[in-house]
């Protein structure tokens, strides 16, 4: 069956995206495998260029993908001038020592540069930079606007501020181009220091007054005005809201770790069974109304369940071939490319076959110039108590 192109009624729901991205960052964060990390990132990049839109938010995967590279090749100078703990018998080179004082023990500045050390911290690099990647897809593909519409009415201030720190790099990034292509018409450098000066001003000027404008909407919309609830409601509220969130991370950590799988599950659902309860009541403070509500359609499913397929199968992989996805560092060996782990992978794949595809021709370029997204959703309508 061809996937639909993305309209009103057909669009994704934006939660089905950060799902699918968070179950590849789960898988990411499993494994030390270079191979097993490329093949992840490349599911993700595949998925973003079959499925982004032409909205500013939908520029900054490449942003995430240069932050990747800059956070390897910290961790690998990192490794090189200040050493590790790692053993290694190939020296690559020996730099000069810099004499610390006793208490600085266990710290080293120069000295032996092994091979195997500058293995295992690209490894622990690329598992960093991949999970930055995974998060940077979900930005790329999940209109922010549509994800805080799905949030609940507790939620709702909170919600806004995210939003706005997600949508502000997007933007910056967006401007930055613009202006740099603005001044290559013009026949004046946009490169360079000169350059990056001359285009940080107006880049600053739109910054601020895009603020002065979200102020203005916030302010119109009711923003922060609540209705009043008896104290033990928000007493029980603030408890089970965090009573549950302990319960999340306790039972995340337990799942992620490798000797907490048996309290894992449990906790991890206790919490989120909490954390619903607080949510659920946190709501009647809420004085907003909504129509058309985000569908969680069929579609939807099947992109959120093959992230969290990705993560389960990864996690799985973990208790029958752990060695398969943590290639040692010592003794140095080629990384192999474990076959069960590989395709498991694979089925993060799912979203470029059935999510709805991105609107193209004209609707799509006069909606990018606007700087949001094409008319793919229904608006909240919240009047003023």
């Amino acid at each position: 069956m061809r996937a639909p192109r993305t309209t009103r009624t057909t669009a994704l729901h934006a939660g089905a995206w950060w799902l699918w991205a968070l179950g590849l960052a789960t898988a990411a964060s499993r494994t030390t495998d270079p191979l097993l990390l490329g093949l992840l990132v490349g599911v993700a990049g595949y998925v973003v260029a079959a499925r982004r839109t032409q909205a500013p938010w939908a520029r900054s995967y490449g942003a995430f993908v240069k932050l990747g590279l800059v956070v390897i090749a910290i961790r690998l100078v990192f490794a090189f001038f200040l050493g590790s703990a790692i053993p290694g018998t190939h020296t690559l080179v020996t730099l000069p020592e810099v004499p610390l004082p006793d208490w600085a023990k266990g710290v080293r500045i120069g000295g032996r540069v092994t091979a195997e050390a500058m293995v295992f911290a690209l490894y622990d690099g690329l598992k960093l930079a991949t999970l930055l990647i995974c998060v940077g897809a979900a930005n790329a593909l999940a209109n922010p606007a549509r994800l805080l519409k799905s949030l609940p009415g507790a939620l709702y201030e909170a919600g806004v501020a995210v939003v706005v720190a997600m949508t502000f790099a997007p933007n910056l990034v967006a401007d930055v181009q613009r202006l740099r292509a603005a001044r290559r018409l013009r026949g004046r450098p946009d490169r360079g220091f000169r350059g990056l000066l001359q285009v940080g001003v107006p880049v600053l000027e739109g910054a601020l007054e895009r603020s002065v404008a979200l102020a203005a909407a916030m302010d119109a919309r009711g923003y922060g005005r609540t209705a009043e609830v008896p104290r033990a409601v928000r007493h029980t509220t603030s408890a089970l809201t965090l009573g549950g969130l302990l319960g999340i991370c306790a039972g995340t950590y337990g799942l992620l770790g490798a000797s907490g799988s048996g309290y894992g599950l449990p906790l991890l659902l206790a919490g989120l069974a909490a954390a619903l309860g607080g949510l659920w009541l946190g709501g009647r403070r809420s004085v907003r109304s909504r129509y058309r509500p985000e569908r969680w359609g069929w579609r939807a499913c099947l992109v959120a369940g093959s992230g969290i397929a990705v993560a389960a199968l990864m996690i799985w992989a973990g208790s029958y071939a752990p060695a398969a996805l943590h290639p040692p560092a010592v003794p140095l060996t080629a990384p192999v490319l474990p076959l069960w782990p590989a395709v498991s992978v694979l089925v993060g794949l799912l979203p470029a076959f059935v999510a709805p595809l991105p609107p193209s021709g004209d609707r799509a370029r006069r909606a990018a110039s606007r700087g949001r997204a094409p008319d793919v959703g229904p608006r909240v309508k919240e009047p003023t108590p």
